[in-house]
């Protein structure tokens, strides 16, 4: 392949857009390989399709090589499968939704779980005919209410989703564990730097589920390590170790104080410990029960019904972490305060919420026996000695307290976590029964009854790949791409009009034809400089300079990962490079097969 750029269809920029948020989107733009269609929306330019194309090649390998089977489904689906589901609404403002001109409604696919078990349903009969995984490249669709970060956050983006098909659990965590490891594969491939870490379902469902997360500080998720341990996992799934219940009856009887101006914690505790409440000056925010008022939307709902999460005043409650707890529901602050005057800003306490009926979680802390500095439920007052499971009940207990470093590792006894952040780039879930249950999908099984099959599902954000490799393999010049995804294995910059242009043309046809990808400059309206600056921005791992040396026989070889400069007779190019790249494909399958 030999491509052209005074023909290839390419505009560099020399500035940021002003609407780039993340380095992977300011310089995929700059450099050329997409441009913005639509909000959330990209068109991917020759440069860009290459890159896209390779990634989803790698995938499409590895799913192979594990006895995946290629589909392709519509994007566009009726809307009674997914009711069936009930993902119809679960999805709520998520999906995009329409009618056709007869009236049937349908949405443009976010994910494909109920197509892939009506299809099994339709054309498996028997046990014979199991495990069987599909899998497809499709472009999906999200109604983002704010897109951003480019191919990051977009409304739509290519995946790889996979679905794997057991006649029993063993079969599935064997599916499970298949993919995991194709996906490692795959990832190691791609050049980047990743963890694998718990996560929750979600509306996906199922009873386990992974996430692959690129490492990077502008990645929207955030996930926690063990200083001693191996554990880790996004901050949405990490678990509190709760304190062990103790005996309420121990505890003395609650007390209300008079707390004038008393409406922040920090407020409370500098007036606490100056009026030595319950004999004490040692009051810090831990000791305080903090209660947050949301507002919760069921899937369907029009309304949404008031929530109060308690947790230790030192805490900030995370709404990722509420939602994902409380999905499929919807989340958010509760605005509406004055609609109702029991809840007094401020001065929330937990005692009065069961008899008002309002549904009350606490944090894991917040365990039997455990007294509080709390709300009195009226202005100016605080109660103390408030105890749980003599002064007030929860309804359970969720996960809604922000993480932070160095709190207790929920998997040993010895370490603490520390947070990073990372972009989602691959996503395994154990589904089970749910979308066999929902639609019947029953096979005959070798004692001759029913089985009903397990499922897994398994998915890849492939465009969003190519941007987390663009965040990680970039510098302050522009795109340094791994080889293995790179638009062109060589960039040859003529630094000159006469000879240096043909010769760059001629070493450019003679790299191709020995099966090279092979980018050349061969503009002559813009200067060396220019051509310099545009290869460095568009990455190409080798450039190859032919400038005034050729005269003496000789070009330059330059590296764009390391810098490093080397002077070849023009003769030896060709061998040079097609043996250098030749050499970088075989470690990179090595690499994915250890």
């Amino acid at each position: 392949m030999l491509l052209r750029m005074s023909t290839l269809l390419l505009r560099t920029l020399r500035e940021d857009p002003a609407d780039a948020e993340v380095p992977s989107h300011r310089l995929l733009l700059r450099a050329g390989y997409v441009r913005r269609a639509a909000p959330g929306g990209y068109t991917w330019l020759p440069l860009g399709k290459l890159v896209l194309d390779r990634v989803t090649e790698i995938v499409r390998q590895e799913m192979a090589a594990i006895g995946d089977q290629e589909v392709h489904f519509p994007a566009l689906l009726p809307a009674e499968p997914y009711r069936t589901s009930g993902r119809w609404t679960e999805y709520g403002d998520d999906i995009f939704t329409l009618a056709d001109r007869k009236g049937a409604e349908h949405l443009l696919a976010p994910t494909h779980e109920e197509m892939a078990a009506l299809l099994v349903k339709e054309v498996f009969t028997s046990y014979r005919d199991f495990p069987v995984t599909l899998f497809q490249v499709q472009t999906k669709f999200r109604d983002e209410a704010r897109p951003r970060a480019g191919l990051l956050r977009g409304r739509e983006f290519l995946m790889k989703d996979a679905y794997s098909f057991d006649l029993d659990d063993a079969g599935l965590v064997e599916a499970y564990q298949r993919h995991r490891a194709a996906y490692r594969r795959i990832f190691d491939r791609l050049g980047l730097d990743y963890a694998v870490v718990h996560a929750v379902s979600g509306a996906m469902g199922g009873s386990a589920s992974e996430e692959f997360l690129a490492d990077t500080a502008v990645g929207e998720d955030t996930f926690v390590g063990c200083t001693a341990c191996d554990y880790a996992a996004n901050t949405e799934a990490v678990v509190t170790p709760a304190p062990p219940a103790g005996d309420p009856s121990a505890q003395p009887p609650s007390v209300v104080h008079d707390t004038p101006e008393t409406p922040t914690i920090a407020a409370l505790v500098e007036l606490a410990n100056a009026r030595r409440l319950a004999d004490r000056a040692d009051w810090t925010a831990a000791d305080t029960l903090k209660n947050v008022v949301l507002a919760v939307r069921r899937p369907g709902t029009e309304t949404a019904e008031p929530l109060v999460i308690g947790l230790p005043g030192d805490r900030e409650v995370d709404l990722k972490r509420v939602g994902a707890a409380l999905a499929p529901a919807g989340v958010a602050v509760f605005d509406d305060l004055a609609a109702h005057p029991e809840l007094v800003r401020g001065y929330i306490g937990p005692q009065v919420l069961a008899k008002l009926g309002i549904r009350y979680l606490v944090d894991p802390r917040v365990a039997v026996g455990t007294a509080w500095l709390t709300g009195a439920n009226e202005p100016g007052r605080h109660a103390t000695d408030v105890v749980c499971g003599r002064d007030f009940t929860p309804d359970g207990t969720i996960e809604a307290a922000e993480v932070r470093p160095g709190d207790p590792c929920p998997a040993c006894a010895d370490g603490t976590v520390t947070m990073r952040r990372g972009i989602e780039i691959g996503h395994i879930f154990q589904l089970g029964r749910r979308y066999t249950d929902a639609f019947a999908v029953d096979v005959l099984g070798p004692a001759g009854k029913p089985v009903r099959p397990t499922m897994g599902c398994y998915g890849i954000g492939v465009s969003r790949a190519v941007a987390a490799i663009a965040e990680q393999h970039h510098d302050d010049r522009g795109l340094v791409w791994p080889a293995a995804v790179a638009p062109c294995d060589v960039h040859l910059v003529a630094a000159g009009k006469g000879p240096q242009l043909d010769a760059a043309l001629d070493l450019g046809g003679r790299l191709a034809a020995a099966g090279l990808r092979v980018l050349v400059d061969d503009r002559t309206h813009v200067s060396a400089g220019v051509k310099f600056t545009d290869a460095e921005l568009i990455g190409i791992p080798r450039a190859v300079v032919v400038g005034r040396r050729l005269a003496d026989g000789y070009v330059e070889l330059r590296d764009r990962a390391t810098g490093e400069r080397v002077e070849l007779p023009v003769d030896e190019v060709v061998d040079r490079l097609v043996d250098e790249t030749s050499q970088g494909a075989e470690a990179g399958m090595l690499t994915e097969r250890v």
